[in-house]
């Protein structure tokens, strides 16, 4: 595994592109003041012991030492010793819809984008915990196995949406089936199933496949997405709503924000559904909106789970890699050092190409 022990230092990296852009700025500047004196070919010729390239090189030899060095601060590591060690924690696994209805933005900034922000908090406040996460639509399929390796589930969230699966619908009774699936043979930990998901084309089962995990000691808890009074679906990169099987605009919306043009397909949040799986599933229904109520409800219910030995594989030792950086910046720098800004008047008659 390789890690940065520092790596608040890496913010200097911002750096990197202000130097760039400063001395490409510096050089059109330069290059405009000697076009002001005459013909810059002429002028080269009155300046044979003045080098083109070598300011360019001995910039750019400063430019990755200086990367080097920030890179160097931020103590890259690897990892040197793997340990099997024993914590006290739960597993959850995150069942997420990912449908076309998600992209409805009764809540802000949209379905989908509110309901990976809420699992992102709820990542931050797990210790000793173990994550897994599935998408589903039309059918689930796993987009990261269990694990309690939380920088990789930030990761895997960040590249979730509708494109993942062509299959519209919503299989939450699919979803419940690989969920069960997904977690460690540990005995006596708390689990539990997190549903995010607005209901909409409800494929049937999900009552009875949420009835089977309660009675394996799995508690599902159901996250509504939306509102019951539903909202139109954005058609992503234009101002109008998706268009229904024949291929005819629904709708779009003016500058103003107004629906305008007809018969628009309004997807609305299935609370009733909801709230019979969150029963079936011995587990809580709670709908998100625009605050933070279902965090909140989410991570008390949790809490409550009953914790027990996880076994997780974690590196206990790391080795310091920043000597290598070390010696690479030295090198560069030595090397800058040596390189003269003007021709060496030594070599500058030795042409290695020189044409005939």
């Amino acid at each position: 595994m390789f890690r940065f022990g520092e790596p608040v230092y890496l913010y200097l990296l911002i750096i990197l592109p202000i130097l760039v852009g400063l001395y490409l700025y510096s050089n059109y500047r330069r290059r405009k003041k000697i076009a002001q004196y005459g013909d810059p070919e002429l002028l080269a010729h009155l300046m044979p012991d003045v080098s083109k390239y070598r300011p360019d090189v001995k910039f750019w030899l400063v430019f990755a030492a200086l990367a080097m060095v920030i890179f160097m601060l931020a103590r890259p590591q690897f990892g040197s010793k793997m340990e099997t060690v024993k914590r006290q924690g739960v597993e959850t696994v995150v069942a997420l819809d990912i449908s076309n209805s998600m992209l409805a933005q009764d809540v802000t900034p949209s379905r989908l984008e509110k309901s990976k922000k809420l699992i992102s908090r709820l990542v931050e406040t797990f210790n000793n915990d173990k994550v897994a996460m599935i998408v589903f639509a039309g059918e689930a399929f796993t987009q990261l196995p269990i694990t309690s390796d939380y920088i990789s589930a930030k990761m895997f969230l960040e590249t979730i949406n509708p494109s993942l699966i062509s299959t519209q619908g919503t299989d939450i009774a699919g979803a419940i089936n690989l969920a069960m699936k997904s977690f460690t043979p540990n005995e006596g930990v708390g689990r539990a199933i997190v549903l995010i998901t607005d209901g909409e084309n409800h494929e049937g089962g999900a009552v009875e496949a949420a009835q089977e995990a309660a009675k394996k000691g799995v508690r599902v808890f159901v996250l509504g997405v939306g509102s019951p009074d539903g909202a139109p679906i954005p058609a992503e990169g234009t101002n109008e709503f998706r268009r229904d099987k024949d291929g005819n605009v629904i709708g779009y919306v003016d500058e103003n924000g107004n629906i305008i043009d007809g018969n628009v397909i309004v997807t609305r949040l299935n609370e009733q559904m909801c709230q019979e799986i969150a029963k079936a599933g011995n587990g809580i229904y709670v709908r998100v909106d625009n605050t933070n109520n279902a965090e909140r409800a989410l991570n008390a219910e949790i809490s409550k789970l009953a914790k027990a030995d996880v076994e997780t594989q974690v590196f206990t030792e790391f080795d310091e890699q920043f000597q290598v950086l070390a010696w690479l910046a030295l090198i560069l720098l030595a090397a800058d050092l040596m390189l003269l800004e003007r021709k060496n008047p030594l070599f500058k008659n030795i042409k290695l190409f020189k044409q005939n």
